[in-house]
């Protein structure tokens, strides 16, 4: 189409007055870096440490102009982070380019067609070098969703002025604990009780260690079984004998942190955060602040406790899903993984970190975590997990009143409900 001259009536010299106006102005935008290229919005967790801004801020510049990655922190709830991703996502909203996902929303969130599948060569880095049990938790229906950031595993935490010679059993724990509340010595073993997430974890994590698992192999119905009334037994023993702390009913990681640096305690299950804050609140009791594996269910049979941790996915939705994959993989690079660790107190997912000096140094225990990890179970794979969980915690709240055949007969008819159902809780 020509255009039409003289309809203005503007003389020659001013149009060209504007249109050199005009020009100047587009050039000047584009030398303008924070708007010429493309901001990849990484929504995550609420980091304290500084680590992830730390990495948004590296991979921003090493991306050498091409992007720029903006770091918004979610709720510190994971409930409230899962449903503020939900919700966006469900209204296709394409501001979001990285998504920080708790390792049980993968199977959730690639159902729904939510985030995008790694392939290629952004899957062969994704997997090059990382953990097989954290990769677990990324993987749904045999295809990689996302990619592990970090991960997380609990070891037993222990007095050795109590306990010299640390437990390998339940059974042992338990015998352990009951002989020093004879003794009229700290005594309790400090384990998540309360009715939420956690309560999950412990008896996933008993349920696995007993040579079970929670669901059957296809994800498609409860397996449970003699494994999971030996789960439950042990919770209920626990609950009803002198290791049980009287707030067990309530208890979260924190709850136990707190019990046990008060000097309440002889045995703690819980995250190695638990390691620097013993240190800086009670140095005293450090001295004698030490860790083992996870007890087992059986002597011998490996324990196999419960990961956490953070997979990076890429939203279905994104405007620049090249360059999102790229930025993830950089997010969780070596030297962000290390940061993340150092200064977050974050595991790495990368075998190669658990031999890095620097590691060990700041954690003496990492021999121990690795070894924990790649034994270690994953919670249940399935888009209908907060429902599975849900009926896990419900029913075996409060620990002390468990009936274990029959708990497990709910729990499993709870679950076969949940799997049949469509959709996703809002």
């Amino acid at each position: 189409m020509h255009a039409r001259r003289g309809r203005t009536g503007r003389p020659r010299r001013t149009r060209a007055l504007v249109a050199l106006t005009l020009l100047a102005s587009t050039l000047a935008a584009c030398g303008d870096e924070d708007t010429s290229r493309p901001t990849l919005n990484w929504y995550n967790f609420p980091d304290d440490s500084g680590a992830l801004q730390k990495a948004a801020d590296r991979c921003s510049r090493a991306s050498g102009g091409r992007y720029r990655i903006s770091y918004n922190k979610l709720p510190r709830a994971a409930d409230g982070q899962r449903q503020q991703m939900v919700r966006r996502l469900a209204a296709e909203d394409d501001s979001l380019d990285i998504l920080g996902l708790d390792v049980t929303w993968a199977a959730e969130f690639a159902e729904a067609r939510w985030i995008r599948e790694w392939t290629g060569e952004a899957k062969r880095r994704a997997t090059e070098g990382t953990l097989r049990v954290p990769l677990q938790t990324a993987t749904w229906k045999g295809r990689l969703y996302a990619v592990p950031y970090n991960t997380n595993t609990q070891l037993l935490w222990y007095r050795e002025d109590l306990v010299p010679t640390p437990p390998k059993t339940w059974s042992e724990m338990l015998n352990m604990s009951r002989g020093l509340a004879r003794q009229g010595r700290p005594h309790y073993v400090e384990i998540q009780g309360a009715q939420y997430e956690g309560l999950t974890v412990w008896f996933n994590s008993l349920v696995n260690s007993a040579g079970g698992t929670i669901l059957d192999a296809s994800a498609t119905g409860p397996s449970l079984g003699p494994p999971a009334v030996r789960a439950a037994s042990i919770m209920r023993e626990l609950a009803n004998s002198p290791a049980a702390d009287p707030s067990l009913p309530n208890q979260m990681e924190d709850q136990n942190r707190l019990a046990m640096e008060s000097g309440v305690a002889a045995f703690e299950l819980n995250y190695p955060f638990v390691y620097p804050s013993m240190k800086a609140n009670n140095p005293r009791l450090f001295e004698n602040f030490r860790w083992a594996p996870y007890p087992r269910v059986d002597a011998d049979r490996p324990a196999r406790p419960t990961i956490g941790g953070i997979d990076l996915a890429v939203s279905a939705y994104s405007r620049h899903p090249g360059l999102a994959f790229e930025a993830a993989l950089c997010l969780r690079n070596r030297e962000n993984q290390l940061t993340a660790a150092l200064e977050g107190g974050l595991p790495p997912t990368l075998r190669a970190l658990y031999d890095e000096p620097a590691f060990m140094k700041e954690y003496p225990f990492s021999a121990e975590v690795l070894a924990a990890l790649e034994s270690a179970s994953v919670r249940p794979l399935t888009p209908a997990y907060q429902n599975v969980s849900i009926a896990v915690s419900h029913t075996l709240s409060p620990p002390s009143g468990i009936q274990p055949e029959s708990a497990v007969d709910t729990i499993g008819e709870q679950i076969d409900q949940a799997l049949r159902s469509e959709g996703v809780i809002p």
